[in-house]
């Protein structure tokens, strides 16, 4: 979540647990940073990315693409990378001593706390242009009107499923609540659970939570909403028939994923950042399909996840300029189509999607559902990150016995306070 993701992540590429930072604290911390102005000389000739690219193959990509656009542009590239849950506090820290790297990567649930407290400068004043992405990508790099992070790629989340283990029970792919409930129960034998999700205290069990939420017609704006109560009781109508973990509570995406390739589970909720990791279990024979909605005719609605790569707010318009530049070329149709092709992911520019289709037909699905998913901030925005909160906590409550509709009115009344 948030993936990177989260990445988002969500977020990002939802790899990591990602703290979402109240907006009042980042407010406070960036405007008492005095943002304008710059606290250190800087070589005219060299910038800084900042991004959470600290798995190994990401961080090379990146340096490699990073290579690549400072070739073109005649400057040096440098690369700093950070856990994904440090990134927000990073930044605020480097805020404050006015030591700002010139791109920031942020996952797009949190670009929006970070615009709002004017830390970021809008792309388009600095040249951007958002020919040949899709509205929703653009809305997904946006706060209030502005366009403030471009995106590389986007990501959603999908149904995974073992095909071996779905043809040997003779069974279809679930599309609906019923048949997703009803495949799990079956294939839940031993060791092994029918479906696996995460629904973890952390932006991770967020946004594995909003398919379900969305698709039922619940809001964020609502979290005591029978739609959303509706949502929350089938997760636990999962786990009283046995077809999902206990363990759910603490687990992230990427624990969900280590449960799919042991075999531990027949089908799971994750994204396509766990896809070079599966294809490592050549024995795997997995498979993706949509998201199941709660009857037959109803959309799949998934979250939007990603990065997007951000100005800061320097006031050194010459080095804002030049960043800009950067972010133009780290996004244009080129990159993004390699960097997609690299880490699976689906390219922003619908040229290079286009593409991206014809080289990876078996994600199809995954590119739909990226089509009709929703940026987990576009109601909201800064006021996202106390919904997440209040969400996060109704989990661990509704799935260790309270009722779900006490724990969402707890949320909302703790999303609407903010404690």
């Amino acid at each position: 979540m948030t993936a990177h993701p989260p990445a988002a992540a969500p977020g990002g590429r939802g790899r990591s647990r990602r703290v979402v930072a109240p907006f009042a604290a980042v407010s406070v911390l960036i405007s008492a940073a005095a943002l304008t102005g710059c606290g250190q000389q800087r070589d005219a000739g060299a910038y800084t990315v900042m991004n959470s690219s600290t798995d190994e193959s990401y961080h090379r990509w990146d340096a490699e693409a990073m290579a690549r656009c400072g070739k073109q542009l005649g400057v040096t590239i440098e690369q700093q990378s950070v856990p994904a849950a440090q990134v927000m506090t990073k930044a605020l820290r480097m805020a404050s001593s006015k030591s700002l790297p010139d791109i920031v990567q942020f996952d797009a649930s949190e670009m929006p706390t970070f615009a709002e407290a004017g830390g970021l400068v809008g792309l388009r004043t600095l040249g951007l242009s958002t020919r040949d992405i899709p509205e929703g990508i653009v809305n997904f790099g946006s706060y209030k009107g502005t366009y403030y992070g471009a995106a590389r790629s986007v990501n959603t989340l999908a149904l995974f499923y073992n095909k071996d283990v779905l043809d040997e029970a003779g069974l279809p792919v679930p599309t609906t609540w019923a048949e997703l409930g009803e495949t799990a129960k079956k294939l839940t034998q031993g060791k092994r659970y029918g479906v696996a999700l995460s629904a973890g205290g952390a932006e991770d069990g967020v946004f594995q939570f909003t398919p379900f939420m969305w698709s039922n017609g619940g809001d964020e704006t609502r979290l005591d909403s029978p739609q959303v109560v509706a949502a929350l009781d089938y997760w636990k109508s999962l786990l009283k028939d046995g077809s999902l973990s206990k363990s759910t509570v603490s687990w992230t995406q990427a624990d969900v994923n280590d449960q799919f390739m042991a075999g531990n589970a027949a089908m799971m909720i994750n994204g396509p950042w766990q896809v070079e990791t599966l294809n490592t279990k050549k024995s795997l024979h997995w498979g993706i399909a949509r998201i199941p909605v709660p009857k037959a005719g109803d959309a799949s609605v998934g979250p939007l996840g990603g990065a997007v790569l951000t100005v800061p707010n320097t006031g050194d318009e010459q080095r804002e300029r030049t960043a800009a530049r950067i972010v133009a070329c780290l996004s244009g149709e080129r990159e993004q189509l390699t960097y997609a092709l690299n880490s699976w992911m689906v390219p922003a520019n619908e040229k290079a999607a286009a593409v991206w289709r014809k080289r990876v037909p078996e994600l199809d699905a995954l590119a739909d559902q990226v089509a009709a998913a929703r940026s987990r901030t576009a109601k909201l925005g800064a006021g996202w990150s106390s919904v997440s909160l209040a969400l996060q906590s109704a989990f661990q409550s509704a799935l260790t016995g309270q009722s779900s509709q006490a724990a969402l009115t707890r949320a909302q009344q703790r999303a609407t306070s903010g404690n």
